[in-house]
């Protein structure tokens, strides 16, 4: 009954950890909890973005460098991008994150931030832009990865059936071409409907029907196309098995996974996810395979191992003896796990002399009291025979 309850509360767990990972993305969020961040650049600064976080390690993102700033046509030289209104510390960057600034603390409202240069950097409260603040728009990002021959593909974005367009005119816009290969575009919500481009509008794919979910779009060379709602690299490394074996004193481990240097994060929130029982005394759990940086924390994250880094694609047994101490395996190690009974015998060699001591003391009175009983005994019934 006690393993039932306990995988129970794993599945609870898990289930309620699938209800945070789908109410995290930053554009799904109400306009009332989101914060615009506008940010003015050095000209040598191309697709400038905003990394964004909060003191407990919260990403508003999934992967480094962030989100795509946009550049407000209204105010020559200046970007902004909307985030979570707890994501109260900033980093603004460019050139697909090879430059950037330092650490930013915000107060949690709108901002306007001027960089002079990595070091420089002031911040502003104060509307420093003309106009009106653009109105936030719930979003989703459209991936597309195109054939060799389309060139600068373009997106073209609307919605069935009143045909309400997103971009003024034919061919759409560009996309943002990522190190990965994939091109990226954000879109609004209420779109149902892509035509991927390129060339200038010359070759492009069919109308495609989509949901309002991240998708990733494979084109051919003749515009023929494939999609999915599942990141297709992330699906074809597979997943991993972590196996942990953490002190006795560490209540609750936890596990907590990302891939260096990106910084994507497995789970949304410290200290990440419960390790569950397994066999032979190890905790196990179950992470993508491009995990490469893994952490093991109890005690509600109060207790933790350094950094952990590990291969990529690889099952691994982690073997925690102390937060300096993790011994790290790509086989299962033969580790004795010591009986109810070992621990009492080691308990008990263990004890300190002084306690040792007094406990023979107690038995030298116990003995002692017992043979002045027994000897008075001896001595009423030689009288009681007199």
């Amino acid at each position: 009954m006690r393993k039932m309850f306990k995988k129970l509360s794993f599945l609870l767990a898990a289930v309620m950890m699938m209800i945070t990972v789908f109410q995290i993305p930053v554009m799904a969020a109400p306009a009332e909890d989101m914060t615009i961040i506008y940010a003015q650049v050095p000209q040598d600064w191309e697709a400038p973005c905003i990394w964004a976080w909060d003191e407990d390690g919260n990403n508003a993102f999934a992967a480094w460098p962030g989100g795509s700033m946009e550049a407000d046509a209204d105010n020559e030289g200046w970007y902004y991008a909307w985030i979570p209104s707890w994501a109260n510390h900033v980093i603004i960057n460019g050139n697909e994150g090879d430059v950037q600034t330092g650490e930013q603390v915000l107060e949690g409202k709108n901002a306007w931030i001027t960089v002079a240069s990595p070091e420089e950097v002031t911040i502003s409260y104060e509307q420093q832009t003309t106009g009106e603040i653009p109105e936030y728009v719930e979003t989703f990002t459209v991936h597309a990865k195109v054939a060799d021959s389309w060139s600068e593909p373009n997106l073209w974005a609307w919605s069935v059936p009143d045909g309400t367009n997103v971009y003024e005119a034919w061919p759409g816009e560009p996309m943002t071409m990522g190190e990965d290969g994939w091109y990226t575009m954000e879109v609004p919500t209420w779109v149902n409907s892509l035509i991927v481009n390129a060339n200038g509008g010359e070759v492009q794919t069919e109308d495609l029907s989509v949901d309002a979910a991240e998708v990733w779009i494979t084109v051919a060379e003749d515009g023929s196309f494939e999609f999915t709602y599942d990141d297709p690299e992330q699906k074809e490394i597979g997943t991993i098995m972590v196996r942990v074996i953490a002190p006795s004193d560490w209540e609750a481990p936890n596990l907590w996974a990302w891939s260096a240097p990106d910084g994507t994060n497995v789970f949304t929130t410290w200290p990440g996810e419960p390790l569950e029982e397994g066999l032979d005394g190890w905790l196990k759990k179950e992470v993508p395979g491009w995990v490469n940086s893994l952490i093991v924390n109890g005690n509600e994250g109060s207790v933790q191992t350094t950094d952990i880094s590990v291969e990529a694609g690889k099952d691994v047994w982690l073997v925690v003896k102390g937060p300096e101490e993790a011994e790290v395996y790509y086989e299962e190690p033969q580790i004795e796990q010591e009986t109810e009974e070992a621990k009492s015998e080691k308990a008990e060699t263990e004890k300190p002399a002084e306690e040792k001591s007094d406990m023979t003391m107690v038995w030298v009175i116990i003995v002692i009291v017992v043979a002045a009983a027994v000897i008075a005994g001896v001595v009423v019934i030689k009288k009681k025979k007199k």
